[in-house]
């Protein structure tokens, strides 16, 4: 076992992987859903 593979590292990119994915979604989300739901914000406000 001279060339043993590093997991330590590979684990830590598999998570920043998957953080960076998580944070993609999000932001497509937020971007697709955003005026929708300023409006439903904008209409409880007014109606208050």
């Amino acid at each position: 076992m001279l060339f043993a593979p590093k997991e330590k590292g590979q684990g830590l990119v598999e998570y920043a992987l998957i953080l960076v994915l998580v944070a993609i979604v999000v932001i497509v989300i937020l971007a697709l859903l955003g005026p929708a739901i300023g409006n439903v914000f904008s209409s409880i406000i007014v109606g208050i």
